[in-house]
């Protein structure tokens, strides 16, 4: 991943991303061209602290042929994004971009046993379920023993041993705080979700910039407007 130094992530921080957002591209390569599949991970450790990525793909998916525990595969992982527009900037000569959020990791990947995949539906189904509450948890227990054996036979658990976490976050870190703040702004004011967290990202990475902006919108204003 090309990362200008500006917008790169750290380790600890790359992961938790990853974790948090738990949907990403595993992408391989089968001699002749790329093969890719869109689905949902979970992180654990090795006892070493070697980051472990957890998933499944359907028993077809081309993806099971690959999966040597030898050739390193990519799982691209990404955040919201968003548009800018010059014209958002407070400086001049300023040029269209995006900003986002991506982390990448890369490793060998394994097939599971069929007790590890057992162990990984419930783990997997659990970590986005938790994310429903209060409604009750989904188990796998409340389906049919023939439908959730038919179930684990259609599909085929893997796991990545992941030997490099790569992070880009780029919120325009590099910008002056007029500049910055401006954009973040503009972002806010859009209709867009995306456009929206970027700019809460980007408040929460540089909240003085913000102060100071609210302390002299206060000190240029009357009592009047800032009432009204």
């Amino acid at each position: 991943m090309y990362t200008p130094p500006p917008f790169k992530s750290d380790r600890a921080a790359s992961l938790a991303f990853a974790e948090a957002r738990g949907f990403g591209l595993a992408c391989a390569w089968d001699g002749n061209k790329p093969v890719a599949s869109s689905l949902p991970f979970y992180l654990t450790s090795a006892n070493d602290g070697t980051p472990r990525a957890a998933f499944h793909v359907a028993r077809q998916n081309p993806l099971v042929k690959l999966a040597d525990d030898t050739s390193p595969w990519l799982l691209a992982v990404n955040g919201v994004d968003a548009y800018v527009s010059p014209d958002w900037y407070v400086s001049p000569d300023q040029v269209p971009t995006w900003l986002y959020q991506a982390v990448h990791l890369t490793g060998p990947v394994r097939t599971m046993s069929d007790d590890e995949l057992a162990a990984q539906i419930e783990t997997l189904s659990a970590k986005f379920e938790d994310r429903l509450l209060p409604k009750k948890p989904w188990l796998s227990s409340k389906m049919t023993a023939g439908r959730l054996q038919a179930m684990k036979k259609a599909i085929v658990g893997l796991e990545m041993t992941v030997e490099e976490v790569e992070g880009s976050f780029k919120l325009n870190q590099h910008k002056s705080e007029a500049d910055y703040t401006a954009l973040a702004e503009a972002l806010a004011a859009q209709e867009g979700a995306d456009a929206r967290e970027i700019a809460a990202l980007m408040r929460a990475a540089r909240p003085l910039a913000f102060a100071a902006v609210t302390v002299q919108h206060k000190q240029t204003t009357t009592p009047e407007e800032r009432n009204a």
